[in-house]
């Protein structure tokens, strides 16, 4: 096939079939990176399917390992999956579209479209500012994140260069929501320092709220006065602030009474807090931890499986079903429960079409999920509930794991990295993929009631 024909090719494609493309690319080009030598301590020579592995969790932000990355790669491989880490977590297209930017190059309609793919966005209004905020206020929080943990650390590493390279790599893991650790040990050396889990809880949901959330709450802070009192915050940010802070407050007390009389039993009352509410905050797609998750009770692990399953925001770094799409899906089972037709949140009226795309991502996840619990469960000798919480983890791009992941055969590992890719790019981004670019014909078929229920 010659260059024409590949670049003739490449212009047929619909922008979620490009964006497809850029993140399969971005997959062999981390890959490529990561298995380089120079990427490796020395005398280590890790298996292919495990650099591989390590490169899709990174980019899709989740945080899932089959290695050691303290004990595998060198400085330099760390820095480099770092990049891959920010590119995940920003966006593949947000950040082409600011080097587009620094080099001057004009974004045309075809850059748009695939901008809007990629940050899930409805409208071309403002696509490459909305790029622009979100790199901004990314970098911003990042850097507040390195100064401040980086100088809080050198209590606890010898040298100053440490305790900074530290914050580098922890405070980019945790603000993209990639979960991955260089201490070895996630953030368990903190389990009593409750600064600094804090500061990385704040970090987590800044990176999974949603980008235009943090916008437009930036708006309302830096905005003056007469400015502020005519300013609204949109529905989309009102529900998935309200959705996040509820899950986060009912999953932190599930995880607490579904383990006060196991491990919980004999802590103080801020262990059990903080336990708790880390836990059910890195739940939503962050994949640090401050314990060993496998000492929870098989309840806990089920009920965490369901909120890995759920996960982030639209447009944050996180992935599984979003938050929006819960949200609707409980408002329309609750709706339709009580007689009436019409969606009304926040007094606004919920499109039909949202409402679709909500029940249509929210099914399919669960086909995902039990379909990848199955086949796991056929080829791999672990329990059914390790295997649940692993393929959870895995689509909600959270990172959590019960010790089995190194443990997984290569086909395991390729099912868990087809999750990690469907996950970070969303179902429905998927899903169009395989969208005919036909157009539908302008004629029906006469409707006939069938028996529901």
């Amino acid at each position: 096939m010659s260059m024409q024909s590949v670049f003739r090719w490449v212009k047929q494609l619909s922008p979620v079939q490009m964006i497809f493309l850029f993140y399969f690319i971005a997959v062999i080009a981390a890959t490529a990176l990561l298995a380089m030598p120079a990427a490796h301590q020395d005398g280590v020579n890790p298996p292919f399917i495990d650099i591989l592995f390590t490169a899709v969790s990174a980019l899709s932000v989740t945080g899932l390992s089959t290695l050691t990355i303290a004990d595998t790669f060198s400085t330099t491989g760390i820095v480099l999956l770092a990049v891959v880490l920010q590119l995940g977590g920003v966006g593949v297209m947000a950040i082409g579209t600011f080097i587009w930017m620094i080099v001057g190059k004009k974004i045309r309609i075809k850059e748009r479209q695939l901008i809007m793919a990629d940050q899930n966005q409805t409208s071309f209004s403002g696509i490459v500012r909305l790029v622009r905020e979100i790199l901004l206020v990314i970098l911003t929080i990042e850097l507040i994140g390195f100064i401040i943990l980086g100088t809080y650390y050198l209590q606890y590493f010898p040298t100053a260069k440490e305790a900074y390279f530290q914050s580098f790599f922890g405070v980019i893991s945790a603000t993209t929501n990639g979960g991955l650790d260089i201490t070895g040990e996630s953030l368990k050396l903190f389990k009593d320092d409750y600064f600094v889990q804090f500061i990385n809880m704040l970090l987590i949901i800044f990176g999974a709220i949603g980008y235009p959330v943090l916008i437009e709450v930036k708006e309302h802070i830096f905005a003056g006065q007469d400015k502020r009192e005519t300013l609204r915050f949109s529905l989309f940010t009102k529900i998935t602030t309200l959705t996040f802070l509820v899950l986060i407050v009912i999953g932190a007390l599930f995880i607490m009474l579904l383990d006060i009389g196991g491990y919980f039993a004999g802590k103080s009352w801020h262990e059990v807090l903080f336990y708790s509410l880390f836990q059910s905050i890195t739940t939503r797609s962050a994949g640090l931890t401050t314990m060993d998750v496998s000492l929870l009770s098989e309840p806990n692990h089920l009920f965490m499986s369901i909120l890995m399953i759920i996960g982030a925001s639209p447009s944050s770094a996180g992935g599984g079903i979003r938050t929006t799409t819960f949200a609707l899906v409980v408002v329309f089972i609750i709706t339709y429960a009580r007689g009436k037709e019409n969606i009304r949140i926040f007094n606004r009226e919920i499109h039909e079409e949202d409402l679709r795309k909500a029940v249509t991502v929210t099914l399919m996840a669960i086909v995902f999920v039990l379909t990848a619990t199955i086949i796991l469960s056929i080829a791999e000798p672990f329990d059914l509930s390790h295997i649940l919480f692993e393929v959870s983890s895995a689509f909600g791009t959270v990172g959590l794991s019960l010790g089995i992941t190194s443990d997984l055969s290569s086909f395991s590992k390729i099912i868990l990295m087809i999750l990690m890719f469907i996950g970070r790019i969303g179902i429905l981004t998927f899903l169009f993929i395989f969208k005919s670019n036909k157009q539908a014909g302008k004629y029906h078929y006469p409707k006939e009631k069938i028996i529901i229920g």
